[in-house]
């Protein structure tokens, strides 16, 4: 297994994260064994689709556990302190030439949420901002093709 770097996460992130594993095993695992119970008095696990259904759900739930478990033992919380450039946890405002703001908050990639705004450090656009101040300008190329934006605001 090859070796990664720090899980990049910003205390919000964290936040969530363990939220969403405090829940995986004090909810959903119960409610999956008891699932399970219920598909067993049923009969034989045979052909019983409740029965598959919910070792599928298992098999993804303890998964997923595992991978957060993992995750926070490599995590490094972002402490933000930009100094005027852009880093992991600055919250950005670009003007593209077109001249249409985009707000982005630059997050390590298990957090990413592009929808949200929020786009990993390893991202074309995340990796060409990092490093940039106010009033520089990045070339990324984009799926829609090469995009020039122009740094506005770094908090």
């Amino acid at each position: 297994m090859a070796e990664h770097g720090p899980a990049y996460l910003t205390p919000e992130g964290l936040k969530e994260l363990e939220h969403e594993l405090e829940q995986l095993r004090m909810v959903r695992r119960k409610n999956i064994a008891d699932k399970i119970h219920e598909a067993k008095e049923l009969g034989t696990t045979v052909n019983n689709a409740e029965y598959d259904d919910a070792k599928r759900e298992q098999s993804f739930v303890e998964g997923r556990i595992r991978d957060l478990e993992t995750l926070f033992k490599t995590a490094k919380v972002i402490t933000h302190d930009s100094g005027g450039s852009i880093n992991v946890g600055s919250r950005v405002i670009v003007k593209s030439l077109g001249g249409d703001d985009e707000h982005f908050t630059i997050v390590g990639s298990a957090e990413a949420h592009p929808l949200e705004g929020k786009i990993s450090n390893e991202s074309p656009v995340g990796k060409a901002l990092l490093g940039k101040r106010v009033g520089e300008k990045v070339q990324v190329m984009t799926p829609a093709g090469v995009t020039i934006y122009t740094v506005a605001s770094v908090e």
